[in-house]
């Protein structure tokens, strides 16, 4: 098999089902590239974008955390728990939730919602950054 197969699933659906050419992906080691004939692999993955290219277009994805897979067989099995589409971000759903977020991380005083808080303002600003360049690419 000349090439990857990935698949991308989050609690709610699967994103991907595609075959690709190259993967990288923000394993909690350190950013990771995959490439056909990778050495089989199981990591755990953190917030991040996960890059794909699929007949020579590149495409991303905001992951949150969770695990990817690599088989001898090229298959790529990316299961996180929630994952969106770069063409499915929204700049200002992502600057609303940057604003509630930092609200939340001001306004909180348990160290649970603070975490909570923290955690959703890195996702958003991660998804503000991507839905930027998105924007500058097509101009």
């Amino acid at each position: 098999m000349s090439g990857l197969l990935l698949r991308v699933v989050s609690q709610e659906e699967e994103l991907v089902n595609a075959k690709v050419s190259q993967i990288t992906a923000p394993a909690a080691s350190g950013e990771i590239t995959i490439l056909p004939g990778h050495a089989a692999l199981v990591t755990q993955l953190q917030l991040g974008e996960l890059t794909y290219l699929e007949d020579g277009k590149p495409n991303t994805l905001v992951v949150s955390t969770g695990f990817l897979t690599i088989s001898r067989a090229n298959e790529v099995i990316v299961i996180v728990d929630t994952a969106v589409a770069e063409r499915n971000i929204s700049l200002q759903k992502a600057e609303a939730a940057v604003k509630a977020a930092e609200q939340s991380i001001v306004s909180s005083d348990k160290r649970e919602d603070l975490i909570q808080a923290e955690a959703s303002l890195r996702r958003a600003l991660l998804e503000m950054k991507v839905a930027l360049r998105s924007k500058k690419t097509k101009i």
